[in-house]
């Protein structure tokens, strides 16, 4: 099982000052832990400080004998490759065109998808990954937005995929990865899922 973290430094402690120091001291964390990719997801932030806090996390995942991939959500491929990310991450309804620049730019592209017409684009685009969303549904707030796609046709997701890996993404708990795996998901991902300490029972299982 791969394991797809999203950082939200907003959920950590040591307030607006800390809040960066804190992050990169979860990053570690999680590269320690074994998690396979980290996508630094921070959007208030304007891009000087986005690029600044992206090159302070590439020197903790290129730690001696990491095998962690880092993406960035909310930079353009050219800027992301620069400050020294292994990729990008895009929104959902990203075109093959735009999938295909992003890779030639950055090296690896992750894509958000939503229907099987976006997988499909993300696909024939060749993105290294897609995260389909939602599995299980949407909170914001603590409050349901958005119902969840469900686990059959997640498993359709993933057949379409090919040999493209979908990571499952939205209301994805500890308890609910196998049931993602068995529908035919590559690993899991999530925010609130890997900023506890729950998603450590996680690793090394499900080979994949």
């Amino acid at each position: 099982m791969q394991l797809y973290a999203i950082t939200d430094r907003a959920l950590l402690a040591g307030g607006p000052a800390g809040m960066e120091a804190a992050l990169a001291t979860q990053v570690e964390r999680w590269v320690t832990g074994g998690v396979d990719w980290v996508q630094l997801r921070e959007k208030d932030l304007p891009r000087p400080a986005l690029c600044s806090l992206l090159q302070q996390l590439a020197r903790v995942t290129r730690q001696a004998g990491s095998r962690t991939r880092l993406l960035v959500n909310g930079l353009a491929p050219e800027d992301a490759h620069a400050c020294g990310a292994d990729g990008v991450h895009l929104p959902g309804g990203a075109s093959v065109a735009a999938v295909a620049s992003a890779l030639r730019a950055a090296g690896l592209a992750t894509v958000s998808c939503h229907t099987l017409g976006e997988l499909h684009a993300a696909r024939d685009g060749g993105a290294t990954a897609v995260l389909w969303a939602p599995v299980f549904g949407k909170t914001l707030h603590g409050k349901p937005v958005q119902d969840g796609t469900g686990l059959r046709t997640l498993g359709e997701a993933c057949a379409a995929a090919g040999p493209m890996p979908v990571f499952a993404l939205g209301g994805v708990s500890v308890e609910r990865a196998a049931s993602c795996m068995a529908a035919g998901a590559a690993g899991v991902a999530g925010i609130r899922l890997f900023h506890g300490e729950g998603w450590q029972r996680l690793v090394g299982t499900h080979p994949g």
